[in-house]
């Protein structure tokens, strides 16, 4: 069976304008993005999309939407801070023809994406880091905003009096596996109204990580890969599982050796749990992917996984993900 057409037709519609449908049926997507906080993201970008605006444009604003979030506790402002305390964000954006910027360890700067998006523009250069990040967003007109707010640093002072440090499947989740509490990073992809094709991908990190820790995120052919000529990819999860396959890369060169965005992500999911085995058993990792005609289809290793799909009328659908293994 087609794996996407499977996750459209046994996927549960979480909360969307209508039922999900069967791939065949249903408008082509024009904007997917991870998670159930993907529907205000994908709303922000469509608004765009009607104003004329390019897909980078489109992606930019949907992240920058979830970056602003106080309440979202993986994304910018109001994210987990590292071990030590320090809210540190990680970000990228590319477009369909290799143009690519991106952010790593960056404070004190609310939208990592937009860091990321003049990185690529004003700069010969893929990736900024740390302090560097930090003086390139002042020099170019970036507002500071301390990142840490009294929800993040009293879960902070929380977790420090066990300091249990280990990655957990979905482990934000207080209520059903892919609601609003249950995310980490999100990645974004959209088709402008000329079909140019971008990305990006914006997040805190794991939480309560070592100072220093960079996942998948802001790794271009990792957290992100847009191409053109096929479709793009974006990954959420466990980041350090996702850079051991090149997540994305691999998604994207599995659609364009003919499988369709379902079927890409989970091969890539596959050959993730043949390579770890048992070093996985407590992780999440997820795909999604959109093709250049807008097919929208993701996979993930454990149950959880939901995506928002808007087409070019605006409607959007969450789609909870098939996985692997239950």
């Amino acid at each position: 069976m087609d794996l996407s057409r499977r996750t459209l037709l046994t996927g549960t519609a979480v909360a969307a304008a209508g039922p999900a449908l069967a791939r065949d049926d249903a408008p082509p997507a024009v904007l997917v993005s991870t998670w159930d906080f993907g529907a205000p993201a994908n709303a922000a970008g469509h608004a765009v999309r009607l104003a004329g605006g390019s897909a980078l444009d489109m992606v930019e604003a949907g992240a920058r939407v979830a970056e602003a979030d106080e309440t979202n506790a993986s994304v910018g402002l109001g994210g987990f801070p590292d071990r030590e305390g320090h809210v540190t964000l990680d970000a990228v954006i590319m477009n369909g023809r290799g143009d690519m910027g991106a952010v790593c360890a960056l404070e004190d700067i609310v939208h990592a994406v937009s860091v990321a998006r003049r990185v690529m523009e004003a700069t010969p250069h893929v990736i900024l880091v740390g302090e560097g990040a930090r003086a390139f967003a002042l020099e170019q007109g970036f507002d500071t905003t301390p990142l840490l707010t009294p929800e993040s640093e009293a879960a902070w002072r929380r977790w420090l009096e066990t300091s249990n440090y280990a990655p957990r499947a979905n482990s934000e989740n207080t209520d059903w596996p892919g609601g609003a509490s249950d995310h980490d990073t999100i990645g974004i992809l959209g088709i402008d109204a000329q079909g140019r094709m971008a990305g990006a991908c914006t997040t805190s990190g794991m939480a309560f990580k070592m100072r220093g820790r960079v996942g998948d995120s802001p790794i271009p052919g990792a957290g992100l890969s847009v191409d053109d000529e096929v479709g793009a990819a974006t990954g959420t999860g466990v980041g350090e599982d996702i850079l051991r396959v090149s997540g994305a890369h691999a998604v994207v060169e599995a659609m364009r050796a003919g499988l369709d965005p379902g079927a890409a992500c989970r091969r890539v999911i596959e050959r993730l749990a043949r390579l770890r085995g048992d070093k996985i058993a407590d992780h999440q990792v997820a795909l999604l992917a959109l093709d250049r005609q807008g097919r929208a289809g993701g996979f993930a290793l454990r149950p959880g996984f939901t995506y928002a799909v808007t087409d070019a009328a605006g409607q959007t659908r969450l789609v909870r993900a098939e996985s692997l293994f239950s």
